[in-house]
């Protein structure tokens, strides 16, 4: 998916089903969400993220996701 263009509705539905889906404990996951999501807010007012069409929330469920999904490409 590119971040730089619109979200398809449906594929960031499927993302976050599929973080609920496959986590042990729901409440953690929607907490660790919404702490992404804070984080990425304050990045964008600091201006170190260029991408500021993406809401904060959608952009932590797509690299939460992305980071379930292909785990090896944390780093570490």
């Amino acid at each position: 998916m590119n971040i730089n263009n619109s979200i398809d509705s449906n594929d960031l539905a499927k993302r976050g089903e599929s973080l609920i889906r496959q986590s042990t404990n729901r409440y953690l996951t929607t907490v660790k969400i919404a702490f992404r999501a804070k984080q990425r807010r304050f990045d964008d007012f600091d201006g170190l993220l260029d991408e500021s069409t993406i809401k904060p929330v959608q952009r932590s469920i797509i690299e939460l996701s992305d980071e379930q999904d292909q785990p090896d490409l944390l780093p570490g």
